[in-house]
């Protein structure tokens, strides 16, 4: 272990709290422990690190602790770097990535999806071909958080129907991102919602997110309750 990751590993410590690592355990599925480290200050240290040398952290830090997986999403997201670099090391994280709560950090914080939108969205249909839960997640959640603009919507409802791994967490990324869909775009998302390939859980759960949202009209509400499965 090199002495700057020794450093982080110290700062985590440092960081830790023993109720917030009760807490998220439970919420977090996977079998790495967690320190209980809270996600503002993880992305403090991810800027920092980013600045600093971020591919050697990226190719040094073990990944013992959740926290470290969080630290890893977020560097990618603040790191500066030519983008193909970038998505190359993105390439070789994303297959580690066993819980929602890494999965959603990375597509987050992953910005220059914004300032090369088109390349990355090639990049993310990539993800959306293979047929495990998080690759597929991935893609869903990155669609949500970069891609719902007017230039953009047409093609992530069309990418939504190809999202068909059964596991809950592509399904709920699915849910997720179709909800905000109709959130931003309820024209366009009601045709979707009328002729689609999803399953019934997951058309029926985006429903559910749409039914729960404030940025659904009541009037759009009472419509779309009629439409359950």
């Amino acid at each position: 272990m090199t002495e700057y990751i020794k450093k982080i590993n110290e700062e985590l410590m440092s960081r830790k709290s023993e109720k917030l690592s009760k807490f998220s355990g439970g919420l977090i599925p996977t079998g790495k422990p967690v320190l209980g480290v809270r996600i503002p200050e993880l992305r403090s240290m991810a800027k920092q690190i980013a600045k600093e040398d971020w591919k050697g952290f990226m190719d040094t830090c073990p990944e013992e602790y959740i926290e470290h997986q969080q630290l890893k999403a977020m560097v990618l997201g603040y790191a500066k770097d030519d983008l193909e670099i970038i998505l190359e090391y993105a390439d070789r994280f994303i297959p580690h990535i066993q819980d929602w709560s890494v999965n959603d950090s990375f597509c987050q914080t992953f910005k220059i999806a914004r300032k090369y939108p088109d390349k990355v969205w090639e990049w993310l249909c990539s993800y959306a071909q293979k047929d495990d839960e998080y690759s597929q997640r991935v893609a869903a959640v990155l669609m949500l958080s970069h891609y719902l603009t007017e230039e953009y919507i047409d093609r992530v409802l069309s990418l939504l129907n190809r999202l068909s791994c059964p596991a809950y967490y592509t399904k709920m990324g699915v849910a997720w991102c179709l909800a905000t869909a109709y959130a931003k775009f309820p024209k366009k998302t009601m045709v979707f919602l009328k002729d689609n390939c999803l399953d019934d859980w997951t058309y029926n759960k985006s429903i559910q997110k749409m039914l729960e949202s404030f940025r659904v009209s009541e009037e759009d509400k009472i419509v779309l309750r009629q439409m359950k499965r």
